[in-house]
């Protein structure tokens, strides 16, 4: 039975230690909380293929305020998407 608290242990302090690096590499505890808690459950392989129509998803349109989905703008002229933050 005794092994199963040294095994607890260990595991909490790889787990902390786990955590403190990750806080260190993304800028701080909250931006670890916030990627385990929304951006880690939303991962999975996807299924796009060189060659595939682009999912017709809703983005922000620069102003930051209104919204379109990328069907409504395909084929009109060239369309560039921006993925990340640039501040």
């Amino acid at each position: 039975m005794r092994w199963w608290k040294w095994a607890i242990l260990v595991i909490v302090f790889l787990s902390a230690i786990g955590y403190g690096v990750l806080s260190h590499f993304m800028g701080g505890p909250r931006d670890v909380y916030g990627f385990l808690r929304y951006a880690l459950p939303q991962w999975h392989r996807g299924d796009l293929r060189v060659g595939d129509r682009a999912p017709n998803v809703r983005l922000m349109n620069l102003d930051g305020q209104t919204t379109f989905y990328l069907r409504d703008r395909i084929g009109q002229r060239p369309l560039v998407l921006v993925f990340g933050s640039y501040t």
